[in-house]
């Protein structure tokens, strides 16, 4: 059985707080509306059971929760959208959510809908509904759904989160369109490579092996690649396997993902578009949380859990504890030395005027602008890089396996004697 919180109001109208065991929400809601009682909230006892913990089985167990249960980032900017203009329109939450539901193409999240519709009508709100799918709705999604319930603006609310979402979600595209070709020529160099270890090696070295020459030790060290690759083919899966398995564990380890993520930020180019593509996204999401009039403390603690990057996650985090100890929020981010000079001067400004919203929604669209601009610069770039980076590869393989032939002559005649 399962445990649940409750907040219910008894026969006497007195609210009570209190936790029961059930096999199920619509167990527990029967239970105590059987006693009389008016439910004004009921969740799940171990609600945020990923929040806390951070062994290396709970985050293996929170990635594969999200990869079962969630949708893609297009399906949600869609839904917001949508949800925004029938909610402008004058029509319910309910009746909203109840139509997306039927026309969605989605099983899996046409599933969510339908539960969080099955919610509303027991008495949820909105945000409490979404909070029982969190690998559908993050805890920045449903901040911003709660606050503009509190504040009686979730119209306004959904419109502007219905915009960050396509901008996050144009982001991603145009970083993933940068980087889309240069990962597949790097795997297509790859299978070449082992194409030629594969199949073109070992045909030379049966050639090479009836003249009975000695070859050339670039030649000979090709040969014994090919056949440890040919003889061990199992093995050689294995080990590649394994070292994906391990790269993706440490990558899940605290240390190993700030190590990682230093590294891509120091890259060449790459790491200039990762450093714009988050700063783009800090910005923008500190802008709409202190928008819809989320506390500093809260919105601070959400961007951490946004930016995706252990470096900057480091460095909000950091900031966190020196607001909490007086620092102004500028001047906590400044003695990080992570954030660009222009975003500490909006917030800045922001803090003395009281527009920070506005003013850092104007430092994400220059930092999107940067997106751009490395991207067409990198586009540019990489294809002849890359080219020359595959035809070398290749080229020297090749003049390897023929360089035996070269003297093909001399490996005769020292064959013959």
């Amino acid at each position: 059985m399962a445990s649940y919180q409750y907040i219910i109001k008894d026969a006497k109208g007195i609210r009570v707080e209190g936790s029961l065991k059930a096999n199920s929400m619509d167990e527990a809601i029967d239970k105590l509306t059987k006693e009389g009682n008016i439910i004004i909230k009921v969740k799940p006892a171990a609600e945020g059971k990923f929040k806390d913990r951070v062994s290396m089985f709970d985050k293996i167990m929170l990635a594969f929760y999200k990869l079962r249960t969630g949708v893609r980032l297009k399906t949600l900017v869609f839904f917001t959208r949508q949800l925004s203009t029938m909610f402008s329109a004058g029509l319910t939450i309910e009746k909203a959510i109840t139509n997306l539901e039927k026309e969605e193409k989605s099983k899996k999240f046409s599933k969510v809908l339908k539960k969080i519709s099955d919610d509303i009508k027991k008495g949820f709100s909105l945000s409490e509904a979404m909070e029982q799918h969190p690998g559908v709705f993050n805890p920045l999604y449903i901040s911003l759904v709660k606050a503009g319930e509190v504040s009686g603006t979730l119209h306004t609310i959904l419109d502007e989160l219905a915009e960050y979402l396509e901008k996050i979600e144009d982001t991603k595209r145009k970083v993933w369109s940068a980087l889309s070709y240069p990962i597949f020529i790097i795997f297509f160099l790859a299978v070449v490579v082992w194409g030629l270890f594969y199949f073109i090696i070992p045909m030379f070295a049966g050639v090479y092996e009836s003249f009975n020459a000695e070859l050339p030790g670039p030649t000979m060290a090709a040969i014994a690649v090919s056949t440890l690759v040919r003889e061990n083919i199992f093995f050689t899966f294995m080990i590649i396997l394994g070292f994906l398995m391990a790269f993706a564990l440490f990558y899940l380890s605290d240390r190993g993902k700030f190590i990682v993520d230093s590294i891509i930020l120091r890259f060449p180019v790459i790491g200039n578009l990762m450093e714009n593509s988050i700063m783009s996204k800090f910005a923008r999401t500190f802008s709409i949380l202190m928008f819809a009039g989320v506390p500093i403390m809260e919105t601070m603690e959400l961007v951490q859990n946004v930016v995706q990057n252990a470096v900057v996650e480091k460095a909000v985090r950091n900031s966190r504890k020196m607001v909490k100890e007086g620092y102004t929020v500028a001047g906590a981010f400044k003695k990080t030395k992570i954030f660009p000079a222009i975003l500490l001067q909006l917030m800045s400004t922001g803090e003395e005027t009281g527009d920070m919203d506005t003013l850092l929604r104007r430092g994400a669209e220059f930092h999107q602008k940067l997106v751009d601009s490395v991207i067409e610069r990198l586009t540019s770039l990489i294809e002849p890089i890359l080219i020359i980076l595959m035809a070398g590869m290749v080229g020297y393989i090749i003049i390897i396996i023929y360089l035996p032939i070269f003297n093909l002559g001399l490996a005769m005649t020292s064959g013959m004697k």
